[in-house]
């Protein structure tokens, strides 16, 4: 088959069938973006998974003389206890390290983190109890320490910071999930409209594939047109997907949250990159696939 003949059959189908070419660029390019930002959703869960996993800590808060918890007693946690606790947690073939934090160091970082917030003023000295912050080899470990430690003497409460962030996980992968759900959802009314846009240029077009058939075109030649426009219509809808995610990426996390928040891991427009071609070879596939079989009904003789 020449370029030139199929040239002009995709562009002869496109000026004839505009309306509904345009429809399924932009359904495309919906259920692209969406499933997109789905996949992206996910890559920043797994990008701050990896990130705090590797700062995760174990806090052990140690008994003061007000504490209510009943392994206290009503007694402050003596010298000898911290020695003893600290002894007992560096041994510990899965803690990595152990860092004491005084009431004044932990009044000092609750004011630093909570400086913009009307909390701040209500908390004095002392309120946040001395404690011993652990770090592990392996965060996912962390009931070791709480299983051993959060009745040993001198300890208030054990605390593992994994239980807030994995709620936090969770929602992420909720509405990835959802994300995706909803991606799907457009890819399935994406195919649907293809095929309606084949069917109807098949019928403008019946006389000519009758003349093809007189003259002895195989059904690929035949097919070629069909299935060249609307390769051409959903790549367009990819790329316009893969552009907003673009930026999407740039401007929201590169040049926005990354710069606000300097302590925070962040995907980055190379994710996008890398998403690019499973995005595009799986809406080509859906395009070939979709085109072949709804021309299988045109092409019998």
């Amino acid at each position: 088959m020449q370029m030139r003949f199929l040239a002009s059959e995709v562009g002869s189908g496109l000026r004839r069938n505009i309306s509904m070419a345009v429809s399924v660029v932009l359904v495309t390019m919906v259920s692209m973006f969406l499933l997109g930002l789905g996949l992206l959703a996910q890559r920043q869960a797994d990008t701050m998974k990896g990130y705090w996993y590797d700062r995760i800590q174990v806090s052990m808060y140690l008994c003061t003389a007000d504490s209510l918890q009943p392994n206290c007693e009503g007694k402050e946690v003596t010298d000898a206890q911290k020695a003893a606790l600290q002894s007992q947690l560096e041994a510990l073939p899965e803690v990595k390290a152990v860092f004491y934090e005084s009431e004044e160091q932990a009044f000092d970082r609750f004011k630093e983190q909570f400086r913009n917030s009307p909390i701040a003023g209500n908390v004095q000295v002392g309120d946040i109890p001395q404690s011993l912050r652990v770090q592990l080899q392996d965060p996912t470990k962390f009931d070791i320490v709480t299983t051993q430690f959060e009745n040993a003497p001198g300890v208030a409460t054990v605390q593992d910071q994994e239980k807030v962030l994995s709620k936090f996980f969770t929602i992420i992968n909720y509405v990835t999930f959802f994300a995706v759900l909803l991606a799907a959802l457009m890819a399935a009314c994406a195919a649907l409209l293809m095929a309606t846009t084949i069917r109807q240029a098949a019928f403008i077009r019946r006389r000519e594939i009758g003349i093809m058939r007189l003259v002895g075109a195989s059904n690929w030649t035949i097919r070629m047109p069909f299935v060249s426009e609307m390769v051409l219509v959903s790549t367009a809808g990819v790329l316009l997907a893969v552009s907003l995610l673009v930026g999407l990426t740039q401007y929201v996390f590169t040049e926005g949250a990354s710069k606000i928040a300097l302590s925070q891991a962040f995907i980055g427009v190379s994710d996008v990159w890398l998403l690019a071609p499973w995005m595009f070879g799986g809406v080509l596939v859906i395009a070939m696939a979709t085109s072949l079989v709804t021309l299988r009904r045109y092409l019998r003789v």
